[in-house]
Formats: structure tokens, sequence, C-alpha cells
């Protein structure tokens, strides 16, 4: 394996180490007298390349963003092969780059909110900070005055700044407010960025799809293409409570708000023992050719739900007008990567189709069908003119055939490509290249007989390129030397390939923080070419990148048994259950059995869980069944619990065989170091709004907000009544972010474990939601087109956190519940807080600003705000307890290097990473009065500023 230029490890130790001293040193007043874990020298966030490779107009140079490191890598290109030229510290995570021009690269910094804009000139370095809204994905330039748009979430800090606040787009996202776009694109023009605090865009353009991530550019370069990311597929859910009881899917009923139910639940009644199922809520997915929302008997469920989803998922823009041309739906549930084919202006869109409308996993004996190796089918949709045509990569599969069973084929796994992610097109339009990330593989596809289907995996499959390293996530095409260069995400690499023999002939390994864990454990995650049966589904089918889908899935089990549960359970008196089933309206028995400590198989829809931020959390799954399984049984152990979903490699995944014990470890290793991103609506300073304030004082009590409190009653039956925080306990001393180790009764069919909170801001974007008996807020009506099929708690029925505190269980009494008097206000401000929960980072983490000679009046407040925030005690038990809320990095040329420097609080200087002297915030700032000596400053995780600031 070749290296690429100098790594951390060895980059001059002498100095490096000079630099820890001076850093002990001056942090000795800080840490006298206390004891404290030191936080880890790296985090795991494990964010999703989009476009991590990019060659020059001139095709002389290759640039490639390292993820982990947080660089931009830059490489000389020759008849040879690639000569390492240059590393630029850039923002946390970049995941895409483009190049301007000849002498000037644009970096999205996905953790950072930022893109770091980089010249070529002299020594590369970054010469601005684009700030923008949160979690950017990608960036394409055009227009005829090349124009820079890049993708963002609509949400974060910097949507709100003043600094911003004349431009069209910008303000308040209106994260509760119905039928707002949720997917923005900024618009900038880098010739004339301004002067304001993070660049001054033209326009902030917004769409009607959720979050975004790829762009693409038609060849006359006036028009942009924008796609939505975890668009959906058109699938919602039905809560129970208007379901018939029962399970007569023949017999209609009326609810309680004089509609009419089509019928009982879909079963069976029981499971394969005979053990009763408990009734839960149902899928639904809407038939396009019907014009109604349908079940899988098709069943019409029009009058229970209350909007209607477009699904429109990729948008054409007019580069000049900056004006939105067209939309085109129904594209796919997971849109990865688009790419323009030259020749014919044909779009084409990477992609995966979820079948969550499909019930259970298990070998789908009892119930007569299963998800299992069905979980998403991985294809390149083709949109030419107004035409949208999905194609299914791996057609050969035949998903009847189970593996192992009579029939099913072994070999069918080495013709499929699993999650396509990146694409390039020759320039005649006649070959499509496919970056299969969890196959290890590059596609190679005819495009006529792409866009016509007459392709056969069988036997273009011989041309398929393979990729050491594994999780090919970014492609570029160098026609001229007829190579393709190749960003390999599992090993951190960069990867050429001769086009002529289809061979890798050389490999470039990137400098790597990562710890060895994380770098043997990710395949475990994505790659299906091992513990996949018919090589198309992994784990990562439905948590996309180690998060999620935002879709329901029913992956009960009828062929499975139940189990006990072995959690602590809020209110398991059976004296406080019986008054709770009889206030809160249970009809059925609780978890099917009535018994309080059963994990029924058949749990009904449950929303796909992040697999982020794991660690600390306990028993895992919904309803925490992974406590008791495959390893064994305890309710506090997450690393036992995470081991315990090696059963689903066979019964979901579709594996014949399951992974070994230590294969299976590596897996949980690598997943719980992953974390999640700081909470993008809370304020950079930490604080919170008078809102959120009233929420947070609510939420931390003393007046119980759930549960009942008959006078007495507490005195013989224990605790009846919580606190929010009671059951959601916010305590990041312990890792508690709303999580809780226990089990709670909440007045529904089944005993659910308590979740944490720290994600609830991705899940907006439902509104709307038909009257049931649990919930005492009003029917809301039809509320029209929607972003989201599916909203919060476990099944995704209720469509806001507002609608949520509007439970039974939240029921306003005088004793508990929300107040009686301004109840709703209170519910509000509750909700408010909910949008802005704490997590493991602050909000601080990843924020930079690059001070150059004409914006110091704009950015000097902004370098203030890092400082301070760099001094600021902070409590996170992945950080080892007590910190700050960041380590402060700042970096600039000087002596024709990239100089890192290390903010040190207590004595308000820069360590610098040499023998030489520290420099006063005023020295440093001044550097920045030079043309070439622009100076970046970052907030990056508290223990990585050392590693960050002086590893080059």
């Amino acid at each position: 394996m070749n290296g690429v230029g100098p790594h951390p490890q060895t980059v001059n130790v002498l100095n490096f180490l000079h630099a820890l001293a001076a850093v002990a040193l001056l942090s000795a007043p800080l840490l006298a007298g206390s004891a404290r874990a030191a936080p880890p020298n790296f985090i795991e966030f494990e964010s999703g390349h989009v476009r991590p490779i990019a060659m020059s107009p001139s095709g002389t140079q290759l640039f490639a963003v390292n993820t982990p490191n947080g660089t931009l890598e830059i490489f000389n290109v020759t008849p040879q092969g690639l000569v390492f030229q240059a590393r630029v510290p850039v923002g946390l995570e970049p995941v895409a780059v483009a190049a301007r021009n000849n002498g000037e690269v644009w970096v999205v910094n996905h953790l950072s909110d930022s893109v770091s804009v980089v010249t070529l000139a002299g020594t590369p370095h970054v010469v601005r900070t684009l700030l923008v809204g949160d979690e950017p994905r990608d960036i394409v330039f055009a227009g005829t005055t090349s124009r820079a748009f890049i993708t963002t979430a609509h949400r974060g800090q910097q949507r709100t700044d003043p600094s911003i606040a004349g431009v069209e787009g910008a303000g308040d996202p209106q994260m509760t407010t119905p039928s707002v776009p949720r997917a923005d694109v900024w618009v900038f023009d880098p010739a004339h960025l301004g002067t304001t605090l993070g660049g001054s865009p033209v326009k902030i353009m917004t769409f009607f799809t959720d979050t975004p991530r790829a762009l693409a550019v038609s060849p006359d370069g006036n028009t942009v293409f924008v796609a939505g990311f975890k668009t959906g597929n058109q699938t919602s859910i039905v809560n129970e409570g208007r379901i018939c009881t029962g399970f007569n899917t023949n017999q209609p009923c009326l609810l309680s708000d004089l509609s009419i139910s089509p019928g009982g639940h879909l079963g069976p009644a029981t499971d394969a023992s005979g053990e009763p199922a408990p009734e839960v809520g149902m899928i639904v997915k809407y038939n396009n050719a019907h014009g109604h929302w349908e079940d899988e008997l098709g069943r019409n469920w029009d009058n229970s739900i209350r909007f209607s989803l477009p699904d429109t998922d990729v948008f054409a823009v007019d580069a000049n007008s900056l004006s939105q041309t067209t939309s085109f739906a129904h594209v796919g549930t997971t849109l990865f990567n688009m790419v323009v084919n030259p020749a014919s202006g044909h779009l084409y869109v990477s992609n995966i189709e979820a079948a969550n409308n499909v019930r259970f996993e298990g070998p789908g004996t009892f119930a007569g069908h299963t998800v299992q190796g069905h979980l998403a089918e991985a294809r390149v949709t083709v949109i030419s003119g107004a035409t949208v045509t999905p194609r299914h990569l791996n057609k050969h599969i035949n998903y009847a055939k189970l593996a192992g069973s009579s029939g099913f084929d072994p070999t069918a796994k080495s013709h499929s490509l699993a999650t396509p992610l990146d694409m390039a097109v020759t320039r005649d339009g006649t070959t499509l290249y496919v970056a299969a990330f969890g196959s290890s593989k590059i596609g190679v596809f005819d495009t006529t007989a792409l866009e016509s289907d007459t392709f056969d995996p069988t036997v273009i499959s011989a041309n398929y390129i393979p990729v050491s390293g594994g999780g090919p996530s970014g492609i570029a095409l160098d026609e001229a030397r007829q190579r393709l260069y190749v960003m390999t995400r599992f090993d951190d690499s960069v990867k050429v390939i001769d086009l002529t023999t289809k061979r890798e002939i050389l490999a470039l390994k990137l400098p790597n923080p990562e710890s060895a864990s994380v770098i043997q454990g990710r395949p475990m995650l994505y790659d299906a070419t091992r513990f996949s049966g018919n090589g198309e589904a992994s784990c990562s089918s439905c948590h996309i990148f180690g998060d999620n889908d935002d879709l329901s899935w029913d992956l009960g089990n009828p062929d499975a048994t139940v189990t006990k549960n072995p959690t602590p359970i809020n209110e398991s008196n059976p004296l406080i259950l019986a008054v709770g089933e009889t206030l809160f309206g249970v009809k059925t028995p609780l978890n099917g059995s009535g018994k309080v400590d059963d994990f029924h198989p058949m749990k009904g829809p449950m929303t796909t869980q992040t697999l982020r931020g794991l660690t600390n959390s306990g028993a895992m799954h919904w309803r925490g069944d992974r406590s008791n399984g495959f390893f064994g049984i305890d309710p506090f152990n997450e690393n036992l619990s995470f081991n315990n979903f090696i059963v689903a490699f066979q019964s979901l995944v579709g594996s014949v065989d399951q992974p070994s014990t230590a294969q299976m470890q590596a897996f949980t290793d690598f997943q719980l170091q992953v974390a999640p991103p700081p909470n993008p609506v809370r304020s950079l300073d930490n604080s919170l709004t008078a809102s959120q304030q009233r929420g947070h004082d609510f939420y931390f009590g003393p007046h119980p907000s759930d549960g009942f409190n008959v006078p007495g009653i507490g005195l013989i039956l224990g605790t009846t009544t919580f606190t929010c925080n009671g059951c959601h306990a916010l305590d990041p001393s312990q890792g508690k972010f709303g999580a809780s180790k226990n089990d709670s009764f909440e007045g529904i069919e089944q005993v659910f474990k308590i979740p944490h909170l720290r994600n609830l801001y991705t899940k907006v974007g439902m509104f709307g939601m038909a009257k049931v008996p649990f919930f005492e807020s009003p029917d809301s009506g039809f509320t029209g087109p929607q972003i989201r099929g599916f909203g919060f708690t476990n099944e995704g029925s209720p469509d806001t956190v507002f609608t949520f505190f509007n439970s039974v269980v939240f029921r306003s009494t005088v004793t508990a519940g929300f107040p009686l008097v301004g109840g709703n206000q209170t519910r509000r401000d509750v909700e408010q807080f909910m949008l802005a929960f704490d997590s493991d980072l602050a909000p601080i983490v990843g924020q930079q600003v690059t001070l150059t000679n004409q914006n110091g009046g704009a950015v000097g407040s902004r370098i203030a705000l890092l400082e301070e925030r760099a001094g600021t005690p902070f409590t996170s038990k992945i950080l080892g307890g007590t910190a700050t809320e960041c380590d402060l990095v700042a970096s600039v040329v000087r002596g024709g290097t990239v100089k890192g420097y290390l903010y040190h609080p207590g004595s308000a200087v820069f360590v610098p990473g040499d023998a030489s002297a520290p420099l006063s915030d005023s020295a440093l700032r001044a550097l920045a009065a030079v043309a070439g000596q622009e100076v970046t400053f970052s907030c990056v995780p508290p223990g990585s500023g050392a590693r960050i600031a002086y590893s080059k």
C-alpha cells in the first residue's frame, strides 16, 4: 500500500510533543485539584460521502476530501499516476468537493455547516469560510455567472443570523408550521461573497421535499437539478385507534368520530405458537392508480390519513433566474447521487426503493410473507424530459427464494450491486460508471441498455470493476488517461483504476485518525458481499449511513416466540396497571398476552431508530427487546444488546449464515463509537429562547406531567406520576439525553423503553392526524401536501410533538399533566425545548469563521464567541465527564506552510505546534491583515484540538 504524504503519526514528532507539553503547562492551573478522564482525541460521526473526489477543469489535479481527518487532499495527476501535493485543513466531516476553476476549490463541511473556499495559488489554504444551513452535503457551479449551489437542511443557526436578514429565503425555518418545504439550496456568487460574517448568499432556495443531498448540472450549465435525500415512498401509518378491535378484516366498525373504519387488524391474530398478538398500528401506501391509501389487502384508509404526500423528489432550477422550473416525483425512497448524460441530457439518479409496506422478518412460514432479503432495491432512475423511469440494477434476484431454501441461488450475489452512490458518464454518453458502496465494485453500464432495461446483470457483471478497501463512495473519470479515480471510505483511500484492463493499479491511503476498531467494524454495517444472501441487502439498507431512513417498518416475526422483558418497568404494579388501563382507555390486553413483562414477536410498526449515540443507552429497540437475545440477558448493557442484533443478519438481511462472535463484536465496537451531531436548533452560545426556557422549566418539574395522581393512592401503590425528566432523564454526566434504562407503561397496547430525545428536530415534516381517543387534541382536518408520512413516537403516528403532548397520559388535572390554565402554551414551550434538546456535544462544535483583511469588523464578535465557548465548562460522558464546549483551533499560512494553533482559554493565547512562542488573540488576528495569511478559526470536539492543530 502506497502512502500519501506525511502521516499524523510521523510528522514533526518533536514539535508535536513540544506543543503538547506547552498546552499541558498552560493548562495546569485549570486542572489542578481535579480528576477527570481526558476527552478522546477523535469523535466518530459517520457522515455519508456525496461528492468526495473531483478533478480540476484542466485535468492536471485531483482533489479528495479526507472526512475523518477534516482535510482536503490535493494530488498532481501524472502519466504514472497520482503524486501527493498538499493537505489543507478545512472543516469537520468534509463530504463534497468541487473545483470552481483551476485555481480554486470549494469543500462542503457536513458537521461544520460551512463551505471552505480553498485557493491553490502559492500555499494552498482556506481564504474564506462560508456559513450555511445545517448539514450541507453537495455543491455545484452553474449559470452564466458560475454561481455556487449548496444543499442544506431547512434549519441551522445561520439561517437566522442577522448578517443575512435581508437575503431572500433566510429566517425562521418554521419547524412547527405545516406544509413548509424542508430542503434548502444556498446560492452564492463566488465573485461577490461580501464581507459579512459567513458570506452573503444571493438567495436561499427552498424545495418541497425533505433534507436535500445531491446536485447535478445540465450540459449547457443553465439548469441545476436538486434531489431530496430520504424522500419517502408515499407510505404512512394508521394509528391503532383507527382500526377496528380484533382481527376480522372484513367487518367495518364505527369510530369515535363517527367515521367508518374498514375493518380489524391484519393479523395473524397469534404467533405460530398461539400466543395472542398485540393490536397495533398499520402501514399503508398511497396507490396512485386507484387514488387511495391502501393496506396490503387493498382496503381503503383515506378517512384515516389527513394529508397528501406528493413525493416530489427531484427539482429543476434555472441557474440564472434562480427559479424552480419543474419537479419529478416517485424517483426513489432514498436518493444518493445524480449525474447528467453529457450527450443526451438525461438525468441518472442512484437510489434505493424501500419495501417497508411489506410486513415481517423471519422465514414467513406462519404469516405467508416476509421482507427478508428484500428490504430495498438498488436502482438508477432515468429522468428524460418529463418521464421518470426507475431501473432495478439487480433484477436477476429471485426474492421468493430465501437464503438456504430450495432453489436459492448462492451465486446471485456475485452479480449484485448494493447501495449505489456516485456516478460518472463518458463524454460520448455511452457508458455509466456506478460506485456500489456496499459491494466494493464499480458497476459499468451501457446507457442505452440501462435506459431501455435490456441489460442482464448476470452477463454485464463480468465487466464490473472490483475495488480494494471497501466502500467506494466517489468516482472521477479521467478519459484522457483512461483512468477512474475512486474514493474508498472503509479504508479512507484513493484508488486508481486502469479502464483498459479494468484493474486497480494504485492505492493511496490517506492519514486517518479513526481507531482500528472503527475501521475494522464499519464494513459490518454496509457490506452486502458477505452477510447478504443476494448481495443487495445490508443493515444500511434501513440505517442509512448509520442513521435512519425516516420510515416505519413492521418487522415482527410470527414464527418467533414470546420472550421475557428483564428491564424495570415504570408503573408495573398490577394495581397501578389496572387503574391506568381504565383511566387511559386501553381496550385490548397489554402486549397481546396481558402480561406486562412479555415481548411478543409481533411488535407492529416501528420507525427506524438511529444507530448514532447508542453508547450509554442500555437495552435497544423501541421496546428494549434486544436486552434478551442470542448472547444473553441484561437490561442495562448496550454492548450485549447490540450484539444481540446478530440474529437480524439471517432473519432480516437474509444471510445464509450469521457473523461469528468476533465479527459481531467488531460491529458493536464500531457502532457504539458513533456520536450524534450537535443540535442545530439550539443557539450557538448554548442558551435557550424564552419559550425553550419555559419548556425546560416545566420539563424538570416539580409539577408531574405524566401519569395519574389520585390523592393517597401513591402511599399504597407507589409512584404513579412523573415529571418529564422523571422518565426522560437528562443527565449528560451519565450519557442520558432523555433516555432511561427503564421501560414504561404509557396507556397504549405495549410497554416501551423510554427513548432518547436528541434527534426530534430531524423528524419534522408530517402535519395532520385523524382523531383517536388516545390523543385529546381535535382532528386536524385535511392539511394538504406534506413532506413526510411518519412523525413521532415508536410507530410515527403523532404528527407533531404538540400532538403527542395531548395524549391522555398528559391530561391536564390539578395534580398531574400539563397545566389546567395555559396548558397548550406550555405544550408549545416544551415542544420548543424538545426541538432544541441537549446532546453529547455543544452547539458550537464544528463552527468556523475565516478572518481576512476585509471582514474583521464582521467576524470579530464570532471569534470572541468561539474563544468564550472554548473556555466554558461542558459535561458529557463521551467526553470523559467535564470538559469545555470545544477546543479552538486556528490555522494560517506562515513560512510557506499551513500552521496550526491551539487556543488556551486560561491564558488567552494560541499555542503553535512548533518551538515558536504562543500568540495572543490580537497578534494572531493581525496576521490576517496580509493577503494570503487569512486565519481560520474552528471549534472542534474537546480533546481533538491538539490532533487537528498539530497533525498535518
